[in-house]
């Protein structure tokens, strides 16, 4: 995305087709279920999706991801190192291409148990993000 880029939010595309890895969607927060964010689809339904380093690793390949940046990549963070693990039936996983600063699937944690949400149910989706100008 791009300063002074304008965006549309489709928001029937998912009427008809599941989120496809790379769509840029907006969504309710699983968290708070309040706020709105705009993040990539890294896995999907199905998948295989880990962290090592930093590095997405994607059924079982490092992912290429030209349009990623880390900020503080020197710096050991939360979301840096998941294991890995299965995407449920109905959920995507979810990062921002801004990796070190970005509130996703690498970090969210329910407020009540603590516990880790990797996962947005597809049912949270808006809409995906597509740039007009």
């Amino acid at each position: 995305m791009f300063v002074g880029s304008h965006y549309l939010v489709n928001r029937i595309v998912y009427r008809f087709r599941d989120p496809q890895r790379g769509d840029i969607i907006v969504f309710t927060s699983p968290v708070d279920h309040r706020t709105g964010y705009i993040k990539r689809v890294i896995a999907v339904s199905g998948d295989r999706i880990g962290l090592r380093a930093k590095q997405v690793i994607l059924n079982g390949k490092p992912l290429e991801e030209p349009f990623t940046i880390h900020k503080r990549a020197s710096e050991n963070l939360v979301g840096d190192n998941i294991p890995e693990m299965t995407v449920p039936p109905d959920t995507v996983f979810v990062l921002g291409d801004n990796r070190d600063e970005s509130d996703d699937s690498s970090v969210w944690r329910d407020p009540q148990t603590h516990r880790r949400v990797f996962f947005l149910e597809n049912k949270a989706i808006k809409g995906r993000l597509i740039q007009i100008i």
